[in-house]
């Protein structure tokens, strides 16, 4: 099968059971740790290969209380000091004696068989990391502007592994390969894993029977924070590996990551440059006339959405909310902002059911 002049990389899947740790990084996570911890222990992936271990970024509630009374099974890594999500996962590294590597959220619920699913990539000696696929499910069953927006960021990489490799993991629940995740980054440690799959010479792939199941912010409005962390901290971490854009040295993966990476950075400008250049034109003729309107009607509806719960209506204010998250980023990336410390979304206090739609 090709795609367009590129041909398709199947990956050679099989059954494997190498000695997995599975890391969960948390921060005051008292009202869902033990929910998680049990949907950890439900996995069917032999127990004698599998370290579970909770990486906890100086939990000042009853977390550690709750992980050190789980039972001989989970251990405990605590930072003397919160300096971060990645900083926590770095600890437990140091300490984990896996040769693959799981990474999963508080708020992620995950089937029986996620474990077993997303390492039987690692068979392919050419799959450095893999990565699930995102199921948001809304807390009264409803498609959010997010939840398409999830679906269409999915599309896209599988359609990446297919040609090359990923340009993005779902840092809510992915693998990697222990060699890759040796020089582990203190500001995206999903994305900085997948720079160094490639660089290592290896690719990233999507395996869509791994999905990480998870529920709307309890806030949506608070995800606006959150997505300009995450924006100023993807920066971050391209400033640090641009020599990975040079097409000479890296091909069409230089291409990939500035197509996937930048240049949706720079979406909000292309947008601010269209209004104003239609607004100067509206006079020359009837078709530039409609297209302002039309611009002018997606915008109100976007702002409409804000405070809506239309279905219809969410999706451009998604859209408006995630540029305007973007400027913001900017802004703060240009002002030398480096963000290390997170807050866990506030989701709902209950896990999904993994596998509902």
């Amino acid at each position: 099968m090709a795609i367009g002049i590129f041909r398709a990389r199947p990956v050679r899947k099989a059954h494997v059971t190498p000695r997995v740790s599975f890391v969960i990084a948390a921060r005051n996570e008292e009202a869902r740790i033990a929910q998680k911890l049990e949907n950890t222990l439900a996995q069917d992936y032999p127990a004698d290969a599998l370290e579970i271990m909770v990486a906890s970024d100086c939990s000042t509630d009853r977390t550690d209380a709750i992980v050190r009374a789980c039972g001989e099974r989970i251990r405990l890594v605590r930072a003397p000091e919160r300096q971060g999500k990645e900083a926590a996962q770095r600890l437990a590294l140091l300490e984990a004696s896996g040769d693959v590597l799981v990474f999963s959220d508080v708020a992620t619920a995950l089937k029986p068989d996620a474990v077993s699913t997303i390492v039987r990539n690692f068979a392919d000696p050419t799959v450095g990391c893999v990565s699930s696929v995102d199921r948001f499910v809304d807390a009264d069953g409803r498609v959010s502007g997010e939840g398409a927006y999830v679906r269409y960021e999915m599309f896209l990489r599988t359609l990446e592994s297919r040609v090359n490799t990923l340009i993005g993991l779902s840092g809510s629940f992915f693998a990697a390969r222990r060699d890759v995740c040796q020089q582990w980054a203190l500001n995206t440690g999903d994305f900085t894993t997948l720079l160094r799959t490639v660089e290592m010479g290896l690719r990233g792939v999507i395996d869509p029977g791994s999905a990480g199941y998870y529920r709307n912010i309890a806030d949506e409005r608070r995800e606006f924070d959150r997505k300009v962390r995450t924006v100023a901290r993807g920066m971050t971490a391209l400033a640090a590996n641009r020599r990975l854009l040079n097409p000479f040295l890296y091909g069409l993966f230089s291409w990939q990551l500035a197509s996937h990476k930048l240049c949706r950075w720079l979406v909000p400008f292309a947008l601010m440059g269209a209004a104003v250049s239609n607004a100067f034109l509206v006079a020359q003729s009837s078709f530039y006339a409609a297209t302002f309107a039309a611009q002018c009607v997606f915008y109100g509806a976007a702002v409409a959405g804000l405070w809506s719960r239309s279905r219809f209506l969410r999706v451009p204010a998604f859209f408006l909310l995630s540029n305007v998250a973007v400027l913001v980023a900017w802004f703060r990336y240009l002002r030398g902002d480096r963000i290390t410390t997170w807050t866990p979304s506030e989701r709902t206090s209950t896990l999904p059911q993994a596998g509902s739609s």
